[in-house]
């Protein structure tokens, strides 16, 4: 089913739209990330990566209502494109910051690029229905997942590479510019789709769309229950992502290729995670197996605390060879790529259970409220954390660790003991 997707008209150009996105996303990100931990040399870098990823998010909050709306009253095909046109331009202001070396400037890039994302996100899921069987949903979301992880990928290597080796500004704004201009390039290829409902408006009022699809999701307690659980994930790896870097640079004395590595690590280890979860699923909607994976979840999270908890800072920067002969750098990449691949198991089945349960006239708004849970997870768990590292408390990186895992735990817990496919305490 696989190749027989990556063949089709229906799926392949979403496939390689969402690939291009999801690749300058992390490219640009990558990029801000590494410049704030090596380059600029400010205060709090903890606290500031942290914000950059609340920063990214934050539109998801207040736009994925009017996504949804748009995309259920629009030809799906046709809002792609005018959002991937809309990311040339944004592009371009980030070629103007890296080449400023402006803070500022390129966390109002990251907010501009969160903007389109949230308006972007109703509708590449809630186009895979419109075009796919439903039987076909499983292996598509696999897919879409291990090719977004993948271009993650792709997005920190080369990130992190153009930032230690570019050897000019006008370069960077050439591969910033290229990358969007496939994005733009495949999203005229995806095929025309019916509205989903032809007497929808899109209501600009965003805190009223916001609220009322939050309503509709709680309304459905399977919605609610996937929709819990995808948001667990999102914020769970947006927090690992911003502390995992610290204890790479701070602890263990990696330098830039280091970090690219893990954080390339952490992304490959989730497409793996995604792609098991669709053999695991067989072509089944359910959410049987989503508790195992998420506590272990949790427990590679306690050994990454307990790994960091035995550390000290180091004052002399190891080199990858170094890194990844050392019995800690092996340790730190098992962890890596298990709470990753783990996190593709969690994630995968309790998506394609929103998407299939999801009515077909609300199958974009319902994926819009799923964005704006997931918002709000991440937004609230990034703020927490950045307030937690920054020096009016000053928690340890240990203590944070051990906080995310205990705080993911509770809420697999949560979402088993409620599933409608009884998935507590493993599937049976």
């Amino acid at each position: 089913m696989f190749l027989n997707l990556l063949k089709s008209r229906q799926f392949a150009p979403l496939f390689w739209c969402q690939f291009f996105s999801a690749f300058n996303d992390n490219f640009v990100r990558q990029m801000i990330a590494l410049m704030i931990l090596f380059r600029f040399g400010v205060e709090d870098t903890g606290a500031l990566v942290s914000l950059a990823i609340g920063i990214f998010v934050l539109p998801s909050l207040f736009l994925s209502g009017l996504g949804g709306e748009i995309a259920d009253s629009h030809d799906k095909a046709k809002m792609a494109r005018v959002l991937k046109f809309a990311e040339l331009l944004v592009q371009a202001v980030a070629a103007l910051g890296f080449y400023l070396q402006s803070i500022e400037l390129l966390f109002v890039v990251l907010f501009g690029l969160g903007v389109l994302a949230a308006l972007f996100g109703p509708i590449k899921y809630g186009i895979l229905p419109d075009q796919l069987k439903p039987e076909q949903l499983p292996s598509a979301n696999a897919l879409i997942e291990g090719a977004t992880f993948i271009a993650i990928v792709l997005g920190l290597l080369i990130g992190g590479y153009v930032i230690e080796h570019a050897r000019s500004a006008f370069s960077m704004m050439l591969q910033l510019m290229g990358v969007a201009l496939a994005c733009w390039l495949t999203s005229l290829l995806i095929p025309y789709t019916a509205r989903a409902t032809a007497d929808l408006k899109p209501r600009f009022n965003v805190f009223a769309s916001t609220g009322q699809l939050v309503s509709l999701i709680k309304a459905d307690q399977n919605l609610w229950l996937g929709g819990v659980s995808v948001s667990l994930f999102w914020m769970t790896g947006a927090i690992a992502l911003s502390l995992i870097p610290l204890l790479v640079k701070q602890e263990l004395g990696g330098g830039v290729d280091v970090e690219t590595a893990i954080s390339a690590l952490f992304a490959l280890g989730v497409g793996v995670g995604s792609i098991m979860a669709a053999i695991v699923a067989h072509g089944k909607i359910t959410m049987r197996y989503v508790s195992a994976p998420g506590l272990l979840m949790s427990v590679f999270l306690l050994d990454l605390a307990w790994l960091s908890s035995a550390l000290s800072r180091v004052q002399e920067q190891i080199s990858l060879t170094e890194f990844f002969v050392s019995f800690t750098g092996l340790r730190l990449a098992v962890d890596v790529v298990g709470l990753a691949a783990m996190a593709g198991l969690f994630v995968v089945p309790a998506f394609a259970a929103v998407q299939s349960w999801a009515k077909s006239d609300q199958r974009a708004r319902v994926v819009a409220g799923v964005n704006i849970l997931n918002a709000i997870f991440m937004v609230a768990g990034s703020a927490i954390v950045s307030f937690l590292q920054s020096s009016v408390i000053g928690a340890t990186l240990p203590t944070l660790l051990v906080g995310v895992a205990f705080v993911h735990a509770a809420g697999v817990f949560w979402v088993a003991m409620r599933s409608p496919d009884r998935s507590w305490p493993l599937p049976l």
